[in-house]
């Protein structure tokens, strides 16, 4: 990590004129590992939406409602995140990731505290609007925004940079569900999280949501600080471009717009393999405490598995789902694409039934399979930006990856249908059997297949969806325009290593704190 600076003058039209796309351009010598933790600190803050379980009880006691309704705010900010990721995908491409990391954070942190008002007013309408949609729309804009970017700056190893940004909102769920608790006991002294009965007060759950829209508000202001695209022509020394299709026949060197993209066939058998892939793995995610306990439960009806071991499954499944989106995706760098889908659903269609048939026989058998489908689950997501890079090239990467998220969307809501589907026929929740779950993970299943064949017809694009020769170019010097205007640009160790040094510093907090409760799962 070289030192390298390229300084010039404040620029004339204020603080807000950083965020114009010229401002974004880097000088040539620009740091690029700069750019891994500007997309750590944005995904890392967005990845909170994995968390919203810790407070979920206490806010169903505080607004008096069911699960049910609570749970569609998680629901709808999913959705959201889909939805805005598809439709601004082609404006974040456009404004650069500058401007859309700063409104993804002005989004998130307002959906924040339009949240909290509505916990204050006990107006649950209003969580909906704010952390549901205001928030969804940061995260979908967020989600997206430095993805595409890393991929610019790391055409070298497309999954180790998309594995790297990705990775962190998997962990993004590890900070903030210690944090949310520790924040919960602090604002309410009578709040035990150890204990499955506690709830946190309204006016707890109302502070937290302040405390969190300050605290990511300021974190994803280093990603905006430090994101840059790389300016026109850039590429690593040493690099050759012509060698990525000698690694596989489906790595173009052409361009495709989003416009076009959805046109071909290769889109849509991609947006059925993130479903599938998705669909399976959330189906565990959403359960995954009242799982493991259910799967050892006695006849008695009292599961052999604690509250707190539980705490500590789903704490251990963060994990795996973190460290399946850096070490899988790293992986098809090497192996390719294509072959890693097959893995993941293949694998996990095997793995499945393997649940269903003898998951009840030993609780390691079911954590080892469980861990290891989520992986696969979190490593889908970190891969699909470098498939699509593969496929249609870096011309419009992030809006097309931002129409490919739909597929979240679309998951999160059938995923868990699916599940409770079962469930509520099976009987009441605190009674279920690992009989009962069989039904919803042999659907399961049936899903994999289906993204198993769907990515087996996955081919190279037709030519007559190619852009012109050399528009991805021409589309780099338009972006950068008069970059030679541009503001202060400085990419010296230090900062780099600073910038690390905060999100791995993030990334440690929420490791330590899930490796403590994952530990009573073997305690």
């Amino acid at each position: 990590m070289s030192a390298t600076t390229d300084e010039r003058g404040a620029p004339a039209g204020g603080l807000l004129s950083l965020l114009d796309r010229h401002h974004t351009v880097a000088p040539q010598n620009y740091n690029r590992w700069l750019i891994p933790p500007a997309a750590l600190a944005i995904h890392l803050c967005i990845g909170q939406a994995y968390a919203t379980s810790v407070y979920k009880t206490s806010m169903v006691a505080h607004f008096d409602s069911s699960l049910t309704a609570v749970g569609i705010v998680f629901s709808i900010a999913i959705v959201m995140l889909g939805l805005s990721a598809a439709v601004m995908g082609t404006w974040v491409d456009r404004v650069g990731p500058r401007k859309a990391m700063f409104t993804a954070a002005c989004a998130w942190a307002l959906g924040f505290f339009v949240g909290a008002l509505g916990m204050a007013t006990s107006q649950l309408w209003l969580v909906y609007l704010g952390y549901g949609v205001i928030g969804g729309i940061g995260l979908g804009i967020g989600y997206i925004s430095p993805v595409s970017t890393l991929i610019k700056w790391f055409p070298d190893r497309p999954g180790l940079a998309t594995g790297m940004a990705i990775m962190g909102f998997g962990g993004g769920a590890m900070v903030a569900s210690p944090l949310s608790r520790q924040l919960l006991g602090f604002y309410d002294p009578e709040y035990d999280p150890s204990v499955a009965s506690s709830l946190a007060s309204g006016h707890a759950l109302t502070m937290l949501f302040v405390s969190l829209g300050v605290i990511y508000f300021l974190v994803m202001m280093i990603g905006v600080t430090n994101v840059r695209v790389p300016p026109p022509g850039w590429a690593p020394p040493g690099f050759d471009p012509s060698t990525l299709s000698e690694k596989s026949d489906l790595i173009t060197d052409r361009s495709v717009s989003a416009a076009n993209a959805i046109k071909t066939p290769q889109f849509w058998l991609l947006w059925v393999v993130l479903f599938c892939n998705v669909t399976a793995g959330i189906g565990i995610l959403e359960q995954a405490a009242p799982m493991v306990q259910d799967f050892f439960r006695g006849s008695d009806g009292k599961s052999t598995v604690a509250v707190a071991a539980a705490g500590g499954f789903v704490g251990l499944l963060s994990l795996f789902n973190m460290a399946g989106r850096f070490v899988w995706s790293s992986t098809s760098d090497k192996i390719g694409r294509k072959p890693i889908y097959m893995l993941y659903l293949g694998v996990g269609i095997v793995l499945y039934l393997l649940l269903a048939l003898a998951g009840s026989t030993s609780t390691a058998i079911f954590v080892l399979v469980a861990a290891i489908i989520i992986s696969f689950y979190g490593g889908g997501f970190a891969t699909v930006p470098a498939y699509l890079r593969d496929l249609f090239g870096t011309f419009q990467v992030g809006a097309i990856h931002g129409r490919l998220l739909t597929a979240w969307s679309a998951a999160g809501v059938v995923g868990p249908l699916i599940i409770n589907g079962f469930l509520d026929a099976a009987g009441t929740p605190g009674k279920l059997t690992a009989a009962d779950y069989r039904p919803a993970l042999f659907t399961m299943v049936g899903v994999l297949a289906v993204g198993f064949v769907a990515n087996l017809l996955v081919k190279k694009v037709d030519s007559r969806f190619h852009e012109p020769e050399g528009t991805a170019a021409a589309a780099a010097e338009d972006f950068a325009g008069d970059a030679g205007e541009g503001s202060v640009a400085r990419g010296g160790s230090l900062r780099v290593w600073l910038s690390w040094g905060v999100v791995l510093l993030l990334l440690a907090y929420g490791v330590v704190q899930t490796v403590i409760t994952a530990a009573k799962l073997f305690a």
